[in-house]
């Protein structure tokens, strides 16, 4: 490891340690898990907005939590734990297994055939029976939709969902991106990024007066649902 991620090692260490900090010696797996989730997504963000400074600190941000992680797993019992230094070395490892044209004597003939060899090791290193098997249920609907079709496709499985309801209709979408190549998240992100930005346009083009008039609508949603008492 460089210098930098040597000490940032040791302040993790020093922070969980019986001395250092009484917030992070009481957090847990469980506990830590949405921040994971909001420096995701706040990682992504800085990608989407092209913003290579606020890149930079969110992916120290992402380094944290691995390192805080790596740090509690260290406190497992004796036949559970592992270090950071653990899960470098599965990472370098599973690097060069699933890089057998860079590391091995394969050869392919372009990043469609190292994909399909990286999905076929991948299977038989964890003994998956299912084309569903190792797919999150807990990200996106649309991300996971999107990534069972492509499951499904390269199982060569013809599955359909069966319905015209909008849960139907919007699977079918996806299933239309997927099978164009096409991530139905960041497509539908980037969408609703643009329609994010035409509120704030159209907010800044009305008159200061209209913007603050309270509309049929928003007396609607403001006004108290009552309650029958009977």
């Amino acid at each position: 490891m460089t210098d930098a991620v040597e000490k940032a090692v040791a302040v993790m260490d020093r922070l969980r340690s019986p001395g250092g900090c009484p917030w992070d010696a009481s957090q847990t797996h469980q506990s830590l898990a949405r921040y994971l989730i909001e420096e995701t997504y706040e990682t992504i963000e800085a990608i989407e907005t092209d913003n290579m400074a606020l890149l930079r600190e969110e992916l120290g941000d992402l380094l944290l939590q691995v390192l805080f992680h790596a740090r509690l797993a260290e406190e497992l019992p004796a036949g559970e734990r592992f270090s950071i230094n653990d899960v470098a070395e599965d990472l370098v490892e599973k690097l060069v297994r699933r890089h057998p044209h860079v590391f091995g004597s394969t050869d392919v003939a372009d990043a469609d055939e190292v994909n399909e060899n990286w999905e076929r090791l991948k299977v038989a290193e964890k003994g998956r029976t299912s084309a569903v098997d190792g797919v999150p249920l807990s990200q996106p609907a649309l991300a996971l939709a999107g990534k069972l079709v492509t499951r499904a496709e390269r199982a060569q499985l013809p599955v359909a969902v069966a319905g015209d309801g909008i849960g139907e209709r919007l699977f079918a979408l996806a299933r239309e991106a997927a099978n164009a190549g096409v991530d139905p998240e960041s497509a539908l992100r980037d969408t609703t990024r643009r329609f994010r930005a035409a509120i704030l346009a159209a907010e800044a083009a009305r008159d200061p007066f209209e913007r603050h008039r309270p509309t049929d609508q928003s007396r609607r949603l403001e006004t108290p649902i009552q309650h029958d008492e009977a």
